[in-house]
């Protein structure tokens, strides 16, 4: 992803980008893949909530994803750092 003068990834749609950052469920790389993706706007919403999920589910997800020492996290810290990752 291209960076920007003020290091900060350039970002196609700003306001998109702003509405992620603003609810704070991303990070900032996280925020700005998801608002430069073609349509990204069309899709999402579908996904249940980490709360409603299952501590299971959540560190299957965390596996996928890579996220390190998630067998010792508890169900809340898989979801942060399912947020933050």
């Amino acid at each position: 992803m291209p960076i920007g003068k003020d290091n900060r990834p350039q970002i196609k749609n700003e306001e998109q980008y702003e509405a992620l950052r603003d609810k704070g469920y991303y990070s900032k790389e996280k925020s700005a893949r998801i608002a430069n993706s073609e349509g990204a706007e069309h899709r999402g919403g579908k996904a249940k909530k980490y709360e409603d999920r299952t501590k299971q589910s959540l560190y299957d997800e965390a596996k996928k994803v890579g996220i390190e020492g998630r067998s010792k996290m508890t169900k809340a810290q898989l979801a942060y750092a399912l947020r933050h990752n």
